[in-house]
């Protein structure tokens, strides 16, 4: 301690002398000039680490302070990714993109920390926990909402509200005793929302284990505290993990905006049975019978930090009528498995009565749906109520053994119990689909996934995002080079992927034109002999029947069932998507006289580099029809890519100014 007692002396006295003789104002007795930039330099001692030196650099005097660490470093002249050298043990600037000022990068030691990361432990007491002595799902929907917004406030710089929290499924209980782990990031700002991912995980501190219990994400919005239009700074993604995060979060988004036209396309398709499950059971209750209502006064230990209701609040009271209305059908303490989506619609305040209804939509066998709706109002004599939020919760009774019992069947009131209890089939299909398209592993899913219309919106997010997962790893280790084409492996999770990179003296969006569609790939591609257009899904999505010219094992020509999803840019920097995978379609059965062929994960990924140079690249994790062409090619024994890109650079040269094409995918 001495040591460092004089070290500190030492700095000041040296800060005084240079201050002095750069006219910067004399430090204060408690600290250095405020253009003083300390980079301190640890080395190891045998008590441990600790600060032996530090480099002290006075900036001249200058009209404004750098605004994000107010030392004064210049960073307006800095280019993006540049460190501005104001360096500390706790934490470095680096200036952000096309003049947003320096992002802070928080390190601990070697790792480096997100900036908008927060952390939250909390032990699991009595007065947090239900009956069976498990923490009350309640009570973790408000550490979750209190971390991910104080995560959302922290890059904002000004107060957020949550407007929804995604799908979130519960995989342990957590006990009395144990510690709750959240750690809770902002994954991507868009212009005043952003998206919030959330991790909860929990320990035994006598056993040392932890184990994961939810994923989630929830999208707030910036508030405006004066008449200014908010315009949130972008996240900057740094690893390898918040690189894939940040690049699916416009997927996220796409999806949730699609939900609710994913339910009506549904029902108003009839691809659901209106009639009732029929199944030996007993005992049949009457939907009303589960009807929950429930009047909560907004006190002000309710309200957050602006005065508004605390969203986990809501969550925990809504958690609480849809567990009783859950508990009347079976009479029996049922287990919340997962919730779908909160959507607030509006705020509420103190003062304000929030009225809770419950009803259980729908059974099915092992489990159950709960809808729960909250409408807020301010006097008794009120007529108008607002509706402010609204989610499904699903529930399941668990026997001795842990295993979910099978329940009785729901009777729906007439009317609008039978529409939501239809829309409870049609939203448990679409957890189904989702769960086996997105929830698997990578490894777990199939390479040709059934299409239909009720999981398009959930294969079309798989597909474009399991690409950009692709794009987003960093061990890519070029493999050959010719003529300024290169081509790039990876090998990992049992596949060896190839991206193959090229320069072209075009457009992007005319690339992105021109190689989104499939039909015209055998125009360069020789390994395609002809893709046929067999669905136009929508705007953004395209289902092909593509025939191979290379043979099977069998001798066959191979075909393959493509599904060809393509993104516009949804931010500056962002690439042009055009992304493959293999599905089976029930009007395009396999054919005796070829080898149907899987694709898992290909595509094109293009990105408008200068005003006349554009990058393209081209991504394929290989299957095993693939890998003879792969291989031969890493291993210089061909240059079969070198010669179909060149292919493809003649092409798209070519037919850059073709005004047809441009029209006919506009």
């Amino acid at each position: 301690m001495p040591t460092c007692i004089l070290l500190e002396d030492e700095l000041r006295s040296s800060a005084k002398l240079l201050a002095s003789r750069n006219g910067a104002p004399a430090p204060k007795q408690s600290g250095f000039p405020p253009r003083a930039c300390l980079i301190p330099l640890r080395r190891e001692a045998p008590d441990g680490p600790f600060l032996l030196a530090a480099l002290i650099r006075i900036q001249p005097p200058k009209p404004d302070d750098c605004r994000g660490c107010g030392e004064g470093c210049g960073w307006e002249s800095m280019s993006a990714g540049e460190d501005c050298g104001c360096s500390s043990r706790a934490a470095v600037l680096r200036c952000g993109p096309d003049g947003a000022g320096p992002q802070r990068i928080m390190q601990r030691g070697t790792e480096t920390r997100n900036p908008t990361e927060v952390q939250m432990s909390q032990m699991v007491l009595p007065c947090h926990t239900n009956h069976c002595g498990h923490l009350g799902v309640g009570q973790l929907l408000k550490w979750i909402d209190t971390a991910a917004c104080l995560s959302a406030e922290r890059h904002a710089g000004c107060p957020c509200v949550t407007a929804s929290v995604d799908d979130i499924y519960f995989e342990h209980a957590i006990s009395v005793g144990q510690v709750v782990n959240i750690k809770a990031k902002v994954n991507r700002a868009f212009n005043s929302s952003m998206e919030v991912g959330i991790q909860v995980s929990y320990e035994d501190l006598c056993s040392g284990e932890q184990w994961n219990v939810c994923k989630a994400y929830a999208t707030f919005v910036a508030q405006r505290t004066s008449n200014t239009k908010i315009k949130l700074k972008p996240v900057i993604p740094q690893t390898e993990e918040e690189k894939t995060e940040y690049s699916i979060a416009a997927e996220r988004r796409r999806m949730r905006l699609a939900h609710t036209d994913t339910i009506k396309d549904l029902l108003s398709n009839n691809s659901l049975q209106a009639e009732r499950e029929t199944r030996d059971c007993k005992t049949m209750v009457p939907a009303g019978q589960t009807r929950v209502e429930s009047v909560e006064l907004v006190l002000p230990p309710h309200a957050n930090h602006q005065g508004n209701t605390f969203g986990g609040q809501i969550m925990a009271w809504m958690e609480n009528v849809a567990t009783i209305a859950a508990s009347r059908l079976c009479h029996a303490h049922p287990t919340l498995k997962a919730i779908e989506m909160f959507h607030f619609r509006g705020p509420s305040q103190v003062g304000d009565r929030l009225l809770l209804k419950a009803i259980v939509n729908n059974v099915f066998k092992n489990s159950m749906e709960v809808g729960v709706c909250v409408e807020a109002y301010g006097q008794e004599m009120e007529v108008s109520r607002r509706h402010i939020n609204s989610a499904f919760m699903t529930f399941v009774v668990l026997d001795e053994e842990g295993q979910p019992r099978t329940l009785p069947v729901v009777v729906p009131e007439p009317g609008d119990g039978e529409r939501r209890y239809r829309e409870a089939s049609a939203r448990k299909k679409i957890r189904l689909d989702r769960k086996y398209v997105i929830s698997c592993k990578q490894t777990e899913v199939p390479l040709s996934v059934p299409w239909d219309q009720s999981n398009k919106v959930y294969l079309s997010y798989n597909n474009v995002s399991a690409l950009k997962t692709l794009v987003a790893k960093t061990n890519w280790v070029l493999a050959t080079e010719i003529d300024k084409v290169k081509m790039y492996t990876l090998e990992e999770d049992k596949f060896l992927s190839f991206r193959i990179e090229m320069t072209v003296s075009m457009a992007a969006w005319q690339a992105f034109l021109l190689l989104s569609d499939l039909r015209r790939r055998c125009e360069w591609d020789g390994h395609y002999a002809s893709a046929e257009l067999v669905q136009q899904v929508d705007s953004d999505d395209v289902i092909y029947h593509v025939l191979s010219q290379t043979n099977s094992l069998e001798n066959k020509p191979q075909d393959f069932i493509i599904l060809a999803s393509r993104r516009k840019p949804c931010d500056k920097g962002d690439p042009y998507v055009v992304a493959f995978r293999s599905v089976t379609l029930p009007t395009c059965p396999a054919n005796p006289k070829y080898t149907r062929g899987e694709t898992l994960c290909s595509g094109f990924c293009i990105w408008q580099e200068t005003e006349e140079l554009t990058k393209v690249a081209y991504y394929n994790q290989a299957t095993p029809g693939y890998l003879n062409y792969v291989t031969a090619n890493i291993a210089g024994l061909s240059s079969n890519f070198y010669s179909t890109f060149e292919a493809c650079e003649r092409f798209l040269m070519k037919n850059k100014d073709d005004i047809t094409v441009g029209l006919q995918n506009l």
